[in-house]
C-alpha cells in the first residue's frame, strides 16, 4: 500500500537518484532529506516500494533506484505544476525574437536550445508530408552554382532547400525549370513529387540546358521533404551521461537515434511504457531511455512534436516545462492557428 510516508520516501529517492545516478540507502534519506523516520522503517518501507514495482536494486548490497513503473507513477503523480524557470524562458524566446526565421529553422533552434540546456539529446518530428500537396516552388539564385529552394505546401507548410550545383546553372534555366516544375507539379502529393519528376524530364531537357544537374537536385530535394521530418540535435551528449558509458549501451543508443521510423511511432518499441501527463506531455520508457514531447500545432490540419530523448534519470519538471514552452512559441509564431501569450 502506497501511504503517505512511503510517497514522501519514494519522491526523495528519485530526486536524489536524478540528481547524483547513484544507488540511494536510508542513510543518505536521513541525512540529506531529514526524514523524520528510523533507517529500520525506511529500510522496510524501501523493500515495499520494490516488492510494488517502483525501485530496484542494482546489485545485491547496492541502495536502491527506481524502475521504469517508479518513473511513471512519478510523472503522472508527482511531477510539479510550475512555470519554466524564468531565465531558460528569457533564452528560448530572445532565440526566436532575435533572428527572422522560418518554422523549419525554429524548430532546429529549438532543439540546439534544449539540447543545450538539458545536457541530452533534443529532436523534432516535423508535419507528415503524406497529407500535403505542392503548391508552389520558388528558387533564388545565389551564384552560379548556388541556389536556395523553397517548397510551399497546400497548408502552407514550407521548407526552404539549398542547393549545390557541380557546375554553373545558368539564371535563366533556373527559371525555366522552376515554371515548368509549378505548371506540371502543382497540386501532387509531397509523397508523389520524385516519381512524378521522370514523366516531366523530356520538357526540360527541351528547354533548360543544365537540366541533369537541376533534375537530379530537385529528386534529391523531393525525397528528403517526403521523408527527411526527423532532426536531432546534441546526439554526442550521450556520451556525457553516466548510463551510456557502457560502449555497447551507446552504440544502441546512436542506432536508434539514426532509425528514422522509430521516432515516427509513439512509443519507441513494443515493450515500451507509455504516460499523457496532465500537462500534455508524451512520456515513453523503454530500457534506460526516457523521451519527452511535446506536440505543436502548424495549422489545423498539421503538427509537429519537439522532444527530448535522455537516461530514465532525467529531471522531467526542468524538460517537461521546457519543451511545453518552446512548443508555445512556435504555435505563437508561426501556426495560423495559434494563440497569444494573452490567450492562456
Amino acid at each position: 500500500m502506497l501511504t503517505p510516508r512511503r510517497i514522501e520516501i519514494f519522491k526523495a529517492i528519485v530526486d536524489e537518484y536524478i540528481r547524483t545516478a547513484e544507488p540511494v540507502g536510508s542513510k543518505t534519506l536521513q541525512q540529506k532529506y531529514k526524514l523524520p523516520y528510523s533507517s529500520a522503517t525506511i529500510r522496510n518501507d524501501m523493500q515495499v516500494l520494490e516488492e510494488m514495482g517502483y525501485l530496484e536494486k542494482t546489485h545485491a548490497s547496492s541502495g536502491r533506484v527506481p524502475s521504469t513503473e517508479g518513473y511513471r507513477f512519478y510523472c503522472e503523480n508527482l511531477l510539479k505544476s510550475g512555470s519554466i524557470d524564468k531565465k531558460m524562458e528569457i533564452a528560448i524566446r530572445n532565440a526566436f525574437e532575435a533572428a527572422n526565421m522560418n518554422i523549419e529553422e525554429a524548430v532546429h533552434q529549438s532543439c540546439a536550445i534544449l539540447s543545450e540546456m538539458t545536457n541530452m539529446t533534443a529532436g523534432a518530428i516535423g508535419p507528415d508530408s503524406s497529407t500535403q500537396r505542392l503548391e508552389h516552388i520558388k528558387l533564388f539564385p545565389i551564384d552560379d552554382r548556388n541556389a536556395v529552394c523553397v517548397f510551399i505546401t497546400s497548408t502552407g507548410h514550407t521548407e526552404t532547400r539549398n542547393f549545390r550545383f557541380d557546375a554553373d546553372v545558368s539564371i535563366e534555366d533556373i527559371q525555366n525549370c522552376t515554371e515548368i516544375l509549378n505548371d506540371r507539379l502543382r497540386g501532387y502529393p509531397i509523397v508523389e513529387l520524385a516519381d512524378k519528376m521522370e514523366d516531366i524530364k523530356p520538357d526540360l531537357a527541351a528547354v533548360v540546358k543544365r537540366h541533369d544537374l537541376l533534375f537530379t537536385a530537385f529528386v534529391q530535394a523531393f525525397v528528403r521533404f517526403a521523408s527527411e521530418n526527423v532532426y536531432f540535435s546534441g546526439k554526442e551528449r550521450m556520451l556525457y551521461q553516466p548510463e551510456f558509458s557502457d560502449i555497447n549501451k551507446l552504440r544502441r543508443m546512436m542506432t536508434m537515434l539514426d532509425d528514422r521510423n522509430i521516432w515516427k511511432k509513439k512509443a519507441g518499441n513494443e515493450h515500451a511504457v507509455a504516460l499523457t501527463t496532465k500537462r500534455g506531455a508524451e512520456l515513453t520508457w523503454f530500457n534506460d531511455v526516457a523521451v519527452v514531447r511535446s506536440t505543436f500545432k502548424v495549422n489545423e490540419t498539421e503538427s509537429g512534436q519537439l522532444m527530448v530523448v535522455g537516461p530514465s534519470r532525467m529531471n522531467y519538471d526542468k524538460v517537461v516545462s521546457m519543451l511545453d514552452y518552446a512548443a508555445r512559441m512556435i504555435e505563437r509564431m508561426y501556426s495560423s492557428g495559434g494563440g497569444s501569450e494573452e490567450d492562456e
